[in-house]
């Protein structure tokens, strides 16, 4: 597999290598040994799967200390622009945004640290996997609206589908505001 760095500090991009013949195709999804190496060390504790509709925005989500999660994220069907957002005020990419497309027919995924908000808009109607590495707490979940105007994400489409939950997250400012750590 290939692991290819983002620019952010833990977040990478996760190419395997996919061996097809007339049967199908077989890849390696997860092998810690290789994660290791490249200093991916999470034990990841709760798999999570979701369905989404073509147009249907998710996040931006994430969790704060102490039941925050890095996830290891991936499409099983389908085809999504995921997007991940560095809320850790000590880094350097602290409030950039990282795009990837991610696709079952290049099977890549994602390695999203703690500190990140995370969503994703389906391309296509899409099943959608990620394991973290703690389990959910409701009293720490929290994100960042979708539509923020200091973030200005482009998710590509018009109309999006929301959540009624994702709609009423706060502002960037608003949360960080409210939150003086999230790392």
């Amino acid at each position: 597999m290939t692991i290819k760095e983002t620019g952010f500090q833990g977040l990478v991009e996760i190419f395997p290598r996919v061996f097809e013949d007339d049967r199908g195709f077989f890849f390696e999804v997860y092998n810690k040994q290789v994660f290791k190496e490249h200093g991916i060390n999470y034990d990841f504790v709760q798999d999570n799967q979701s369905f989404s509709q073509k147009g249907v925005i998710r996040g931006l989500h994430m969790q704060l200390p102490p039941f925050a999660q890095a996830k290891f994220v991936k499409v099983i069907t389908g085809k999504v622009m995921d997007v991940v957002v560095d809320m850790r005020p000590e880094s350097d990419t602290y409030g950039k945004i990282y795009y990837c497309t991610l696709d079952s027919k290049l099977n890549n995924s994602l390695i999203i640290p703690e500190g990140f908000a995370h969503g994703f808009v389906a391309l296509e109607d899409s099943v959608f996997s990620y394991k973290c590495s703690n389990l959910y707490n409701k009293d720490s979940e929290t994100g960042i609206l979708y539509n923020d105007e200091t973030l200005n994400i482009d998710w590509g489409i018009e109309n999006p589908i929301v959540s009624e939950k994702d709609l009423q997250l706060p502002t960037f400012k608003e949360f960080v505001a409210r939150n003086e750590t999230v790392h």
